[in-house]
């Protein structure tokens, strides 16, 4: 797929991995909407995007709230003129123990994570019908096939992305509509706190740099790949976890017992 003036919805666009994508989508010539809750680190990055010579504007969005989404279609509606492609990459992340992940956290993440990313595809489908192309891009993760202690509700909402873009894919067959699932393991961004970085040290968990996963994700999205999983072992276990979860269970008994003593602390 050639990126050069398709005109691309980008959520999550200042975290780590967004700006990154932004970057290197701007450069391939893209026209861009981006997405996030805080306006002045928007402003920023469509600025220096902008001033490179690349076309960017800004959306400020806060998918926790219902009707998020369907307002980002709007709006990106009326700056674009169109849309050819939606990067669905917004996420929140909790490394905690489910026992003490409140009820509202928990609302919150399956707003952000699943419901707003399910419902901004939902509204931005018709446009696509309506040319008879386009492509959704969905940022997943390892933890969407592999669930890892005390990441249970996050796990959760990578699952169901992983199962909405699957079913999404195939239900789209006999079009010209792409769905592309993007599953890092994980990466070096402000989404892992210091207990998190203590415990990835502690148990050897891998961390990638976010330019790296976001060059993946655009070479996906040019190659229109359907699934791709970043990282090994991780990899391989996730496919593992698919067939003999028994074995996966015995695998990380040891990081479980070393991750608990990190996990046991309280977050809003």
């Amino acid at each position: 797929m050639e990126l050069k003036n398709k005109r691309i919805i980008l959520t999550g666009a200042t975290g780590g991995i967004g700006r990154h994508i932004a970057l290197l989508l701007a450069r391939k010539g893209a026209l861009l909407a981006l997405v996030g809750r805080n306006a002045n680190n928007l402003e920023e990055l469509a600025n220096e995007i902008n001033n490179k010579g690349g076309k960017a504007s800004t959306i400020v969005a806060d998918f926790e709230l219902a009707g998020a989404a369907r307002q980002v279609a709007m709006q990106a509606h009326e700056k674009l003129g169109s849309i050819d492609i939606l990067i669905n990459n917004a996420a929140i992340m909790d490394f905690i123990r489910f026992e003490d992940q409140s009820q509202e956290r928990i609302a919150h993440m399956i707003q952000t994570n699943v419901t707003a990313t399910i419902q901004l595809a939902h509204a931005v489908l018709p446009a696509f019908k309506a040319v008879g192309q386009g492509h959704f891009v969905m940022i997943g993760s390892i933890l969407g096939s592999l669930g890892f202690p005390y990441y249970a509700t996050y796990c959760a909402s990578k699952f169901a992305v992983h199962g909405f873009s699957q079913a999404l894919r195939r239900e789209l067959v006999d079009t010209d509509i792409g769905v592309t699932y993007i599953a890092p393991r994980g990466v070096n961004t402000p989404l892992n706190d210091a207990a998190t970085l203590a415990m990835l040290a502690k148990t050897g968990g891998n961390l990638d740099e976010p330019g790296k996963i976001a060059a993946i994700v655009v070479n996906a999205l040019e190659q229109e790949k359907q699934e791709v999983f970043i990282g090994q072992p991780e990899s391989f276990f996730a496919w593992l976890n698919g067939v003999a979860p028994k074995i996966v269970n015995l695998g990380l008994r040891k990081q479980a017992r070393v991750a608990k003593s990190f996990a046991i602390r309280k977050l809003k």
